[in-house]
């Protein structure tokens, strides 16, 4: 997903590039390669861990500013709040539609085993076995209770350190509901800050990603260097499955709710938003993507610039269904990789934080890869394995940014039904 308005894009050309390159170089060296009696794959197991390290450290100041601003930005009006809780829940609705068709299609096609075992070492996925199945069965022992119970953290704090992210959201939705109800001045100057925050965090972002090709070099060229191209299979097959769950959501699951609960001709809405699709996937930026889809809605599709104007922005800020489908499925293929069967209970914590993810880290550059470190770390998995997801990230980011916006636009146009507009879509 791109940047939002403050950030800057992943840079694209300089990662493909990095991406062939990373790939030649880790063929050409092997496994063994040395400069003396110094050896060369460590050092970019350094540089790569480096560049993962830095896109956790920004987690939770960034979903504490964007959630706080986001919800705070509603306001307090009877009209803004009956929009406002419309637009929210079909969001909710529908990102969770996109979580679930990814966990069944994973758990059906399972891209991370292969011949009956699982792809760990094709993938050169250095972590212990033993020991990842221990974190994760430390974690499995938590009950969905005890999730749900951590939702409402007794230490804020605690949370922030430990990225405790339910707990950490619940927290800044509660903080921005009641922040939009304080008098003037003091909401005014609160708002500032943490406005200011998000700014400052945003730009963090645009720079650790401008340092993306440099991690992606280094994370592939080790994967390749240490398996060779066997991962090759696996990952298309992981890519695959990703692009049949955007399919099934994006040409399925939004039709049938436009038809069911919008009451209008589903497949209108694809060529009024034609020009706004393409734009989201040559750009991957659901962000700069945003007049152009307000354009469509209003122009094209016939929704009135008072919903339009609301509902899209808000969605282009927190659904993120592409991107919460993707969250998921990344996180069930590392654990099968792992060769792990995750639990009812740990398989309800990956779907809650797909959910939340994706709508909490809105906006940022390559923002789906914050979110799977999130969930890895939820759920005991080590964080190495975001390495191997960075070979067709940047064509899925594509893929996953056109059904954002796609997205958006559906709820748009249900909302606007819902608000009783009659000539949407004709």
């Amino acid at each position: 997903m791109g940047a939002g308005a403050t950030g800057k894009s992943a840079p694209v050309l300089p990662i493909l590039i990095a991406m062939v390159a990373g790939a030649l170089v880790g063929w050409l060296l092997g496994p063994d390669a040395a400069i003396g009696s110094v050896k060369i794959i460590p050092f970019f197991d350094l540089v790569g861990t480096m560049f993962i390290n830095l896109l956790k450290m920004i987690i939770v100041p960034l979903i504490l500013a964007s959630v706080i601003t986001g919800v705070a930005g509603l306001g307090s009006g009877p009209d803004i709040g009956r929009l406002g809780s419309k637009t929210l829940a079909f969001y909710v609705l529908t990102t969770l539609i996109a979580v679930l068709i990814a966990l069944f299609l994973v758990n059906l096609i399972e891209p991370g085993v292969k011949d009956g075992e699982p792809v760990r070492e094709l993938l050169a996925l250095g972590a212990d076995a033993a020991q990842v199945t221990e974190g994760v069965k430390a974690r499995a022992e938590t009950s969905v209770l005890d999730t749900i119970r951590g939702i409402i953290p007794p230490n804020i704090l605690e949370a922030a350190a430990n990225t405790k992210l339910l707990g950490i959201v619940f927290f800044a939705v509660l903080f921005g509901f009641f922040l939009a109800r304080i008098e003037q001045p003091f909401q005014t100057a609160v708002m500032q800050f943490w406005q200011g925050i998000f700014l400052v965090m945003m730009n963090i972002t645009g720079w650790v990603m401008m340092l993306a090709p440099v991690g992606v070099f280094a994370l592939i060229a080790k994967v390749v260097a240490v398996s060779g191209f066997g991962g090759a299979g696996p990952l298309l097959l992981f890519a695959g499955c990703v692009v049949l769950g955007l399919a099934l959501y994006g040409f399925v699951a939004l039709p049938l709710l436009l038809a069911s609960v919008a009451r209008v001709n589903p497949w209108k809405l694809y060529p009024a938003m034609a020009p706004a699709l393409l734009t989201a996937f040559s750009t991957a930026s659901s962000s700069a993507t945003l007049p152009l889809s307000l354009q469509c809605l209003e122009q094209r599709a016939k929704v009135s610039e008072r919903i339009a104007g609301f509902v899209m922005p808000l969605g282009a800020s927190v659904n993120h269904a592409g991107s919460a489908l993707y969250e998921c499925a990344a996180a069930m293929f590392i654990a099968q990789a792992y060769g792990l069967q995750l639990t009812f209970a740990t398989q309800f914590t990956v779907v809650i934080l797909a959910l939340i993810t994706s709508m909490g880290i809105a906006g940022i550059p390559a923002a789906s890869l914050v979110g799977i470190a999130i969930i890895l770390a939820a759920v005991g998995l080590p964080a190495e394995a975001i390495g191997v997801l960075l070979v067709f990230d940047r064509i899925l980011d594509m893929c996953r940014t056109a059904i954002n916006v796609l997205a958006d636009a559906a709820c748009t146009v249900i909302v606007a039904r819902l608000e009783g507009e009659k000539d949407v879509l004709t």
